[in-house]
């Protein structure tokens, strides 16, 4: 019998993960310090008139967020755009009346560290390398990512996402600063609710977009809770995307007579917007994240997501203190559309693609154009593409960005985010 046919099992994917990354993963997690000098360019959202959502905001919720209504929403105000310590660039957003652009710069800073750390972790990649083909099985048919290390950087960078996006409502909790906020969100259990409430398209593609649809209440103990209103919100949401997967699937494998893997294949498209792994859900299954689910290894209980979650949040209280955001002006590209391409017009950035997922999505909407895509780089955020004109460059950003992404014309300099070589007092 073979071993290595990919077959969906949340459970014994989430072992597997729990397996390779075992109780002491995030001990040692270097942290950078002296002060960080980050530039960033800053644009504000432009809502439409009568609402406080933009053009894409509010059609991305009318199309995907059933039965969320616009006043459960919560949208930023600013868009910004900079380079971090690693020369990648970045987009993000803030609100003026909150925690500021420190937020989600330094976030991808903590994301950076850990994922340095984990990469450097001899062990962790050892574990990971020794995968049996069952294993590796488990893990194809059941991510949307996998390779064991490109999970755990997913994994590392949602964590991130969570805490920036909550960002967004800081003013309607009692903590006052970034540090504060951060601690708040880990002791109220946020970061759990998150894995078990959301769904993973839900979250990624309402932060790319700089919006949040919950509501926080402040408890007597001065923790903070989603409202009643909220989850029930969240459930809805959730139990809409299953049904439409299992709608997709029932209509391919019986109407079609498809295998479950043709029809996957055939309508990936569908899939991917309302996810692909709900697809294969048991009728009346909500899932939760991989990470959440506890595990024994030699007696001692743990789940991941608690390790990810303390490291994420005490390596970002160390970042924040050496943090300096400094908004700057955004240089001008002063040719006309018409313009013959250049060798430099085949390669872009796009900031906020962070898995396969994100991959197949902005490869097919360029290819959907008639663009040939010749490289994208999920590392770097880098995609390289013959775009003929500077005219039809401009329209496929236009394109990428109705998807809900963010795409950037080119790299600034990664002088921008340099670490001082001399930390200063109060970085450390």
């Amino acid at each position: 019998m073979k071993t290595d046919t990919p077959r969906y099992d949340r459970r014994a994917a989430s072992r597997v993960i729990a397996g390779l990354a075992q109780p002491e993963l995030f001990d040692d997690v270097p942290v950078p310090t002296g002060p960080r000098h980050s530039e960033f360019t800053c644009a504000a959202l432009v809502p439409e008139e009568g609402s406080h959502l933009t053009y894409s905001q509010r059609l991305y919720l009318e199309r995907f967020m059933r039965p969320c209504h616009p006043r459960q929403v919560t949208s930023a105000t600013h868009r910004i755009a900079w380079t971090d310590s690693d020369g990648i660039p970045n987009t993000g957003h803030f609100r003026s009346d909150g925690l500021g652009p420190l937020v989600p710069i330094a976030v991808r800073e903590t994301v950076l560290a850990l994922w340095h750390a984990l990469r450097a972790d001899t062990g962790l990649v050892r574990r990971a390398e020794r995968l049996g083909p069952r294993d590796r099985a488990v893990l194809e048919g059941t991510t949307t990512d996998h390779d064991p290390l490109e999970i755990f950087r997913v994994g590392i960078e949602a964590t991130g996402r969570a805490l920036a996006q909550h960002a967004l409502l800081a003013r309607q909790t009692p903590y006052r600063d970034a540090v504060e906020f951060a601690r708040g969100m880990r002791d109220s259990g946020l970061f759990a609710a998150i894995a078990t409430r959301w769904f993973w398209e839900l979250q990624a593609s309402t932060y790319r977009r700089g919006m949040i649809p919950v509501t926080l209440a402040t408890q007597p103990d001065g923790t903070v809770r989603y409202t009643a209103d909220a989850v029930a919100t969240l459930r809805a949401m959730k139990d809409a995307t299953i049904a439409d997967a299992h709608t997709v699937m029932r209509r391919a494998t019986t109407g079609e007579g498809l295998s479950v893997a043709d029809a996957i294949a055939k309508y990936h498209e569908d899939l991917d917007l309302i996810s692909r792994q709900y697809a294969l859900l048991p009728p009346g299954t909500r899932p939760a994240c991989l990470a959440a689910m506890p595990h024994q290894l030699d007696g001692v209980h743990y789940s991941l997501l608690p390790m990810v979650v303390d490291r994420f949040v005490e390596v970002f209280a160390e970042i924040v203190r050496g943090c300096r955001p400094v908004e700057v002006a955004a240089t001008l590209d002063e040719r006309t559309a018409d313009d013959p391409a250049t060798a430099d017009d085949r390669t872009f950035y796009v900031p906020d693609m962070n898995c396969k997922h994100c991959v197949r999505t902005i490869t097919g909407i360029l290819e959907s154009m008639g663009l040939v895509v010749a490289e994208v780089d999920l590392i770097t955020k880098r995609v390289t593409a013959e775009f003929r004109s500077p005219r039809n460059r401009a329209r496929a950003f236009e394109a990428i960005r109705d998807g809900g992404y963010n795409p950037v014309a080119e790299r600034p300099e990664p002088a921008h985010a340099e670490i001082a070589s001399q930390p200063s007092e109060s970085a450390v």
